[in-house]
């Protein structure tokens, strides 16, 4: 595959995102509520800068590629295996949002995403005391927040009892 259409696709795929983004909005309810704003003017503000740079993405790769774009050096490639304890825990956290809490499900996904940054630094300590601290530091960053929603902000987000405390 040719650099110009590897740069296209990724125009296209940031347009796609922009559409997936506009059917998800278009859902969402649009009734005016504090500050006069609806619950779907952020997800709009996110489509319109998808599709405004996927747009843009498209136009540089038709007009002659990413400007300034440096070649890829030989020995670099992604690491997947950093990029699957990322993706499993981002998975993980919307599977098992509504089942355990959003304290619980966050804390997993923090817990996970730590595990893929530091495995992508040559630090790969799979011990059971690396795990738990890792996920007790999830939940010391995950409860505050659901605290500040659920009884500062009177959001309600998925919790674990019928308490609104975890």
């Amino acid at each position: 595959m040719s650099q110009r259409t590897a740069q296209m696709l990724v125009g296209a795929a940031a347009l796609a995102a922009g559409g997936l983004m506009a059917w998800g909005a278009s859902g969402i309810p649009s009734e005016a509520g504090y500050a006069g704003v609806g619950p779907n003017f952020l997800p709009w503000v996110v489509t319109l800068a998808l599709v405004a740079c996927g747009a843009w993405l498209m136009f540089e790769a038709a007009t002659g590629g990413f400007r300034e774009l440096a070649e890829p050096e030989e020995g670099e490639r992604g690491f997947w295996s950093g990029f699957a304890w990322v993706s499993a825990g981002l998975l993980l956290n919307a599977a098992l949002i509504e089942r355990v809490g959003f304290i619980v499900s966050c804390a997993l996904c923090f817990m996970l995403a730590v595990r893929g940054f530091k495995s992508s630094q040559g630090r790969r300590d799979r011990s059971v005391r690396s795990f738990v601290t890792d996920f007790l530091v999830g939940l010391a960053i995950a409860a505050p927040v659901y605290w500040m929603f659920t009884k500062g902000l009177a959001i309600n987000l998925p919790g674990l009892t019928a308490t609104g405390w975890l």
